[in-house]
């Protein structure tokens, strides 16, 4: 399959998942590759052929909208990210958790993908915070709508490519090698609890201090679906909590009160309330 057919093909499906062709320009390669392959299982010559059969297969789509789930993730992606989350934004966090005499940190990693995102933080609370709040422990909610990724996050076993990024301190620490692959100890992961879950359905926890939604939605999402999404995570934060989403994105006009943090860095803060205090 040519590109040019490929991006045709896209541009034409994209918008009846609700997608939106800009946000695939740059990642077309890997859902091309998936469609192609997808093509060959079912004997379609080319992309024609295809679109022929997902107007006469309608579960078809349901299929093409697993293979555009564009995944490209590792540990400690976007190193100033990183580092102002555990310099600033969860220090902060957790002296308003301690505040409100929380017992808990509560993040929402959404689109976790293979698990990187939570683990990162995991690991950097352990090592860099949790002597400054032991009275706070940390529970991460890390949400995908692939159940294989999330098996490989279970596993949580990873190759050099994942976690080269990493601190050193950070990977001789938290990992341990074996057959190759760097596998997190146990005491890392206990805090990251993973789920299946489309963020385009409802979620059923909410009051997260903190949450993570990068280079998914706002990227990938059309607008309409942009600002549901928005409302949803609103919803689902405390008042004072934050969100991140990926360098690149920026929330759509139109949508629930955020404060920005950080444009650069693509951080948001839902307003507290006019005494300071969260919703608990």
């Amino acid at each position: 399959m040519k590109d040019a057919d490929c991006v045709e093909f896209l541009q034409w499906a994209l918008p009846q998942l609700k997608m939106r062709w800009p946000g695939f320009r740059r990642v077309r390669a890997q859902a091309c590759k998936r469609i192609q392959r997808r093509m060959k299982t079912l004997s379609c010559p080319d992309v024609q052929a295809y679109r022929f059969y997902l107007e006469r297969h309608r579960e078809e789509w349901t299929i093409l909208d697993t293979l555009c789930r564009i995944t490209i993730t590792r540990f400690y992606r976007d190193r100033q990210v990183f580092r102002t989350l555990m310099r600033e934004v969860l220090p902060d966090l957790g002296q308003a958790a301690r505040a409100r005499h929380a017992r808990e940190l509560r993040i929402w990693c959404a689109g976790c993908a293979s698990g990187e995102e939570p683990y990162t933080l995991a690991v950097g609370w352990r090592l860099e915070l949790a002597e400054c709040f032991p009275d706070l422990t940390m529970d991460i909610l890390a949400t995908d709508a692939d159940a294989g990724l999330l098996s490989r996050g279970a596993e949580a076993c990873y190759a050099w490519s994942a976690v080269r990024n990493l601190p050193s301190n950070w990977l001789a620490e938290a990992f341990q090698v074996r057959e190759g692959r760097y596998c997190l100890r146990a005491e890392f992961k206990t805090p990251v609890r993973f789920e299946l879950h489309d963020l385009r359905s409802p979620l059923g926890e909410s009051d997260f201090d903190l949450i993570c939604c990068r280079n998914l939605a706002f990227t990938y999402f059309e607008e309409p679906l942009q600002l549901h999404v928005a409302e949803a995570i609103h919803d689902r934060m405390l008042a004072g909590g934050v969100l991140l989403l990926g360098v690149h994105e920026r929330l759509p006009e139109g949508g629930p009160d955020f404060q920005i943090v950080s444009e650069r860095l693509a951080l948001y803060r839902k307003p507290p309330f006019p005494d300071g205090t969260s919703s608990r």
